[in-house]
């Protein structure tokens, strides 16, 4: 059962992701996969909204916000439309899109941790499944690097000796979420080895205690944690690359970078 979630999670993200689609066929597409999600099981409906969000705010960075996308967020939000309405409409009014995206990658990311919840609740016993790595992620976003770093801190002694845990899959939608460096060694991957293109490549997912540690190192770096923190951190980085093979490239790209920024510090 566990393992069917996790291919509904990856079927999601990569339909929501390819299907870039005219606003009313988007509707339609959007409304029609939320009903049929929900009959299956309702949490894969709160995920389709979360990657969807996702996919409206990357497209309003590319082409600012139209008319078009308000109709597909009034299906997306539901009742919170009416509570966000007069924001949406100073946003349009002002054209102020940086703050918009911002918003819709807020409502997206407490889909993603409600989902993370109610999937974490039952699921428990077969696999490790943190609920605040996304919540963690938008943090580090927006600069609170305090509270990324007690999110991240957490998730990463709750994923260190984990056996089974949901790897995090990485789609254009997902990008705008995490930071330039990753960005970077996603697009490195791609060069070098035009394999990881594939959607089904290895090298298409992050390990989510990866970027958990990932988080927390940057953190402690930015707040300018002591030397000590940083060495019992390398620890940390260790176990995380012994846990991951080697076939996952951006995993152990992600750590060796993580890693070097690390002992820079400690040097100087």
């Amino acid at each position: 059962m566990w393992q069917a979630v996790s291919f509904a999670e990856y079927l999601i993200a990569v339909h929501v992701s390819k299907y870039s689609l005219t606003a009313r066929s988007y509707v339609s597409f959007t409304v029609r996969w939320m009903n049929e999600l929900a009959k299956i099981d309702h949490r894969f409906s709160i995920h389709f909204s979360a990657v969807a969000l996702l996919h409206v705010a990357r497209k309003v960075s590319k082409n600012s916000f139209s008319n078009d996308l308000l109709h597909i967020l009034t299906v997306l939000l539901g009742s919170n439309f009416n509570q966000c309405c007069s924001v949406l409409s100073l946003h349009i009014t002002e054209q102020k899109t940086s703050e918009l995206v911002e918003l819709l990658q807020k409502f997206a990311v407490e889909h993603l941790t409600t989902y993370r919840q109610l999937i974490a609740r039952d699921f428990d016993s077969v696999a490790t499944i943190v609920s605040t790595d996304f919540e963690a992620l938008y943090a580090y976003k927006c600069g609170d690097y305090q509270r990324c770093l007690q999110l991240s801190t957490q998730n990463v002694h709750m994923l260190l000796y984990a056996v089974d845990m949901p790897d995090v899959f990485i789609i254009p939608e997902s990008i705008q979420m995490l930071d330039d460096d990753i960005c970077s060694l996603t697009a490195m991957t791609l060069i070098i080895n035009p394999k990881c293109r594939d959607a089904g490549s290895n090298n298409t997912f992050i390990a989510p205690l990866t970027l958990s540690v990932y988080l927390m190192t940057q953190c402690q770096l930015k707040l300018h944690h002591s030397v000590t923190s940083l060495v019992y951190t390398l620890d940390y980085i260790e176990v995380a690359q012994r846990k991951r093979p080697r076939i996952h490239t951006l995993d152990h790209l992600t750590l060796k970078l993580i890693e070097r920024k690390v002992y820079m510090m400690i040097s100087h």
